[in-house]
């Protein structure tokens, strides 16, 4: 199953998507500058591999709703996060108002 539902955090929107797999649920919550994801999220790919696209995003683990995601510090963020001020151990939703 998949759910995508509207989020506001101080007024400005974003989207949050849960996607329930066997054994798994991914779990992000975007705006139209980036993005915060669960543990699924490749941060090495995105800085390595793909690093010409400037996807700014962070990592959090052991989540399991999107409300946690939003509390959970953040393990790892992009190269592109860093340069807008998000940084390792900052909250889901202290990021997110990064990317406004």
């Amino acid at each position: 199953m998949v759910t995508v539902s509207p989020l506001f955090l101080d007024g400005h929107p974003f989207t949050a998507v849960t996607v329930q797999l066997p054994k798994t649920t991914l779990l992000t919550v975007s705006n139209d500058k980036g993005y915060i994801m669960c543990g699924a999220l490749d941060v090495g790919l995105l800085n390595n591999v793909l690093a010409e696209r400037k996807i700014v995003a962070g990592r959090a683990v052991g989540v399991k709703t999107i409300e946690q995601l939003l509390e959970a510090p953040l393990e790892s963020v992009t190269w592109e996060a860093e340069e807008v001020g998000i940084t390792a151990g900052m909250i889901g939703k202290d990021a997110l108002l990064k990317m406004i």
